[in-house]
């Protein structure tokens, strides 16, 4: 007949499992995350290392703060791509108990950084009788907002006046952008072509991409845009020129990008959504300043 369990074996599974979970932070080299920014510092340390389905949601939690704060586990799952137990367990792995309890740290984020007067769907306070047309350019309008919103209040203005003197002290730079990111690199290479800037717009036509940057050496520099996913050729073409000693600056959207390790320097430019479409608002209003800079530095 098998024994019962004794409450000394119930105390000592108990501490087992508490034990486990200390060993899991203590891992991490991180205590628990009492804030957003403290999640943010610990995801950007390198010292966690997700398999696929939790990268997935650290993508997601980074670059959509208020649709975590604001959802649902089944909304925020869905929008992830994921299961919403797949949602409590990266809770865990940061010492909660759960989701609800891991989401507080984005309600508190939010309650401070969202624009006011703002709605959760980006329209705004615009009246609701617009007709579908004029509903989704509101949502789009208001997406645009909150992405310019959020560059203005986290903007770093040490890594860009770097990206300034790498892409204004090369000879030759190389504009890499493809998918959502090459409307923005399209632009920012005939601006840079308009103000007197040698650049070269890679644009993978005949898929011929590898063969434009051909030419690139340790006196030049590539301007690269990426977007999560991150599944285009973006990267590959990066760690080509990184292999030539080329200088690297990217603007990429969560410290989890491939350009992040490839960069010299790095800018993190997160766009707004609104009806499953990105603005780019916030990413054109970066690259016209770095234009502007490498414009004015190249002229003292």
């Amino acid at each position: 007949m098998a024994r019962k369990p004794t409450a000394k074996r119930g105390a000592a599974r108990a501490d087992s499992t508490s034990g486990k979970k200390a060993r899991s932070l203590a891992a991490l080299g991180h205590t628990k995350p009492q804030t957003y920014e403290e999640l943010r510092a610990v995801l950007s340390s390198g010292t966690v290392h997700f398999p696929k389905r939790l990268r997935q949601v650290a993508i997601f939690l980074w670059q959509h703060p208020s649709d975590v704060a604001l959802g649902t586990i089944v909304q925020v799952a869905d929008q992830a791509g994921v299961q919403p137990s797949t949602l409590v367990r990266f809770a865990k792995i940061f010492g909660f108990t759960g989701f609800s309890d891991f989401q507080g740290l984005f309600k508190n984020h939010i309650k401070e950084s969202w624009p006011e007067g703002l709605a959760r769907d980006g329209s705004g306070d615009k009246a609701a009788d617009t007709g579908v047309h004029g509903h989704f350019l509101n949502g789009m309008v208001g997406a645009s907002l909150a992405s310019l919103a959020r560059l203005d209040n986290e903007f770093d203005f040490g890594s860009f006046d770097t990206m300034v003197e790498h892409l204004s002290a090369a000879e030759l730079i190389y504009v890499i952008g493809s998918k959502r990111a090459f409307p923005v690199a399209t632009y920012l290479s005939l601006t840079l072509s308009q103000q007197g800037v040698r650049n070269v717009l890679v644009d993978n036509v005949g898929s011929n991409a590898l063969d434009q940057i051909g030419c690139i050496g340790s006196r030049d520099a590539v301007l690269a845009i990426s977007f999560s996913p991150y599944n285009s050729i973006t990267p590959d073409l990066a760690s080509v020129a990184r292999e030539r000693k080329a200088r690297i600056v990217a603007i990429t959207d969560s410290t989890f990008s491939p350009l992040v390790k490839l960069s010299d320097t790095w800018l993190e430019v997160v766009e707004s959504d609104f009806a499953g479409f990105r603005s780019l608002a916030a990413s054109l209003a970066v690259g016209m300043a770095l234009v502007n800079g490498v414009v004015a530095r190249r002229a003292e």
